[in-house]
């Protein structure tokens, strides 16, 4: 019996939308990442890009357990002396971007190399409810029926 390896021709990619609002961020996260590297498909092969396309919408209205909006601190340095800074989520969701927090919770969870920034380009996040993608027909991907944990209500 000989183990199956699909080719890059074989491969065919759908469209999903993700609606993100009152999603528990990890949890969406990390089916979603799945979704990306194609790790749901009895086709996948580790060495080919086997995932689908993923549209999240509602960006800015994700739920974090616990109490990560106000303690979870992201730091970076600006490179000068005694240039450390830092935001929490809570500044980050109610800023400029908050469709960050959503990229960088997935892309952590998928692999730091060219097949995981090919993997990446896959993703599309949006705040609000609009999307420009509707030519391709996208299938919502439904996380919150999946299991209820998925979900915040509070």
């Amino acid at each position: 019996m000989n183990t199956y390896s699909a080719k890059p021709s074989e491969v065919e990619r759908k469209w999903f939308v993700v609606d993100a609002d009152g999603l528990i961020l990890g949890r969406m996260a990390s089916i979603i990442s799945m979704r990306l590297r194609g790790k749901h498909k009895p086709m996948y092969t580790p060495n080919i890009d086997c995932g689908d396309n993923i549209i999240v919408i509602n960006a800015e209205k994700i739920k974090l357990t616990g109490r990560k909006l106000t303690d979870k601190e992201f730091f970076w340095h600006t490179g000068h002396p005694g240039g450390i800074k830092s935001r929490t989520m809570d500044k980050i969701l109610g800023g400029k971007h908050p469709e960050r927090v959503v990229e960088k919770a997935i892309e952590r969870m998928i692999n730091r190399s060219p097949m995981g920034r090919r993997q990446m380009r896959k993703l599309h996040v949006y705040v609000g409810s609009e999307h420009p993608h509707t030519a391709q027909n996208p299938e919502v991907l439904d996380i919150a029926s999946m299991n209820p944990k998925n979900t915040r209500s509070a």
